[in-house]
């Protein structure tokens, strides 16, 4: 593996030292190392690329004009979509703002190419033992994953490369499967971080899939020449073959993994005589898989992955047109394929699917203002495994991105209604950590200037409050049923008009944190809290 990165090292220095110029500019925010960087190759497989311009994309997006045309609502449905998609969201006072720009997709788009996040304070922060729990026993490598989406104030480009690297990590492509025996928790860091830098250079989803499959990470997950072989073809070229088996057996009969130590070993033995796969002639365990990446089957298989993944709901007729539209775009670095799905027509306004456990917490933390404590991050691991949703645990990824059956729902809906929707924050403890009633949402989420308080007018004041709560946390009305339902229950009628019932005047603080609960337990029941909606253009 070393004398690999040597090598890899020793040409890119030499490239860019004069060597010719080709392959673009760099358009997309990274790194940069202009056209001799961009023309970097290893026997044809290229090494960077800049990131692909949205005029290139082939698949239909949402772009400004079309999002103007949108309603109030639907532009709230659509937003809420887009960035609970990112696990981001803002308070409804700052959406709202954003949104009133009339450059909303333009501008998030921007964004997420600009670097805002302060990456060494990001880590002195998950890292604080006052307000983060770490095992003194093993490496928290999942507890910083999750923790490191809330810590990150902004939503950049950095934020996005750890985005990407946990959707990759979640699927069959890249999880680093540690409820094996062969696999470690510290795999977890190794094939994640290896992600994050590998987009943050520009690395070609070639190159970065590449280096994933000749690391002992991959092979403590598929351990024998011909189960790494078969995996490998069937994961990244959907070829399900058995034919093709023994050939990919016979390139890696040098390769395996060392069962004492879970470590690679590559022998001399490797094969000398030539195999046709992927359209090429194949020798050994090198040319297997740079072959592989470097083929067609290769771009429309990862695309595949990652089309099934974000369309759970839609045919498989539906998604195919979608494979085929990306492709044709010719998608280089990852962001061209993740980016071109998320800013899409299919995508934003077609597509209905379950929201996964992460894309609801952290939008809803985001909104909601909410405060951690020391162990909510461990709680929420927790919780995910409960789920069946254990991140980057199971060795082919979450099969199911939102498990549906009765337990897995019981656990999602029990976490997201009492550790989120219905906990608030002590206001007295704003630098407590430790406590348990020091998290939740802050007060300031429904403070006095979030809804109309109409000091005359108490059933005005609290359909105010109600309709904030909905569309800041469900992007939508209440129905005038529902205002009704609250009604009996939050007002009572006196001999001269109505009041507030005990203990819920919404010119307190107590009274508003009471009334709002009641809300947000409410919320957290409807079906439109845990589903990305269609939205109606």
């Amino acid at each position: 593996m070393r004398y690999i990165f040597t090598i890899l090292t020793a040409l890119f220095l030499l490239n860019g030292c004069g060597g010719s110029s080709s392959g673009g500019s760099n358009s997309g925010g990274g790194t940069g190392g202009g056209d001799a960087k961009y023309a970097l190759t290893y026997k044809g497989l290229r090494f960077f690329a800049p990131i692909l311009p949205r005029s290139s994309y082939t698949l239909e997006q949402v772009d400004d004009q079309l999002f103007e045309k949108l309603s109030p609502m639907q532009k709230q449905q659509v937003a809420d979509k887009l960035l609970g998609s990112l696990f981001f969201g803002y308070p409804q006072p700052v959406l709202e703002a954003k949104m009133a720009e009339g450059n909303f997709i333009s501008s998030l788009f921007t964004q997420l190419h600009s670097n805002l996040n302060d990456k060494v304070a990001i880590e002195e922060e998950i890292r604080d033992t006052k307000k983060y729990y770490h095992s003194s026993y093993s490496e928290d490598e999942v507890n910083h994953v999750l923790s490191r989406f809330y810590a990150m104030p902004y939503l950049d480009h950095y934020f996005l490369q750890n985005w990407i690297a946990y959707i990759l990590t979640q699927t069959i492509m890249f999880s680093p499967a540690y409820e094996l025996d062969s696999s470690h928790l510290p795999n977890v860091a190794r094939v994640y971080n290896a992600l994050v830098r590998n987009i943050e250079e520009e690395a070609t989803i070639g190159y970065s899939t590449y280096l994933h499959m000749i690391s002992s990470d991959n092979w403590r997950r598929f351990r024998s020449p011909e189960d790494n072989g078969r995996e490998m073809m069937e994961i990244y070229t959907l070829q399900f073959d058995d034919a093709l088996v023994p050939l990919a057996g016979k390139a890696l009969q040098n390769w395996k993994l060392d069962r004492d130590n879970d470590t690679l070993v590559i022998g001399l033995n490797e094969n000398t005589k030539p195999l046709s796969l992927f359209g090429t002639t194949v020798v050994n365990g090198d040319d297997f898989y740079r072959e592989m990446v470097k083929s067609s089957l290769f771009q429309k298989g990862v695309t595949t992955r990652l089309v099934d993944f974000f369309f759970t709901g839609e045919s498989k007729s539906k998604k195919d047109q979608i494979v085929s539209k990306i492709v044709r775009s010719n998608p280089q670095r990852w962001e061209d394929i993740l980016l071109q799905i998320l800013f899409s027509k299919a995508y934003l306004l077609e597509s209905v699917r379950p929201k996964s456990a992460e894309e609801l917490f952290y939008s809803l933390t985001r909104k909601m203002e909410y405060k951690h404590f020391k162990y909510t991050f461990e709680n929420f691991a927790e919780a995910l495994d409960k789920m069946h949703q254990a991140t980057m645990k199971y060795k082919l990824g979450k099969l199911e991105r939102v498990p549906l059956d009765t337990l897995s729902f019981i656990n999602y809906h029990k976490f997201i209604r009492e550790r989120v929707m219905i906990k608030r924050a002590n206001p007295d403890k704003p630098n407590n950590y430790k406590d348990w009633d020091a998290s939740g949402f802050r007060t300031s989420y429904i403070g006095e200037n979030r809804f109309s308080l109409n000091l005359s007018d108490p059933k005005a004041s609290l359909h105010s409050l109600v309709r904030y709560l909905f569309i800041s946390t469900i992007s939508r009305e209440p129905t005038a049923q529902e205002l009704v339902l609250f009604d009996g229950h939050m007002l009572q009628q006196k001999a001269d008009g109505l009041e507030y019932a005990s203990g819920l005047n919404l010119v307190k603080t107590s009274g508003r944190t009471d009334a709002a609960i009641m809300i947000l337990d409410y919320i957290s029941r409807l079906s439109e809290l845990y589903q990305y909606k269609k939205v109606q253009s």
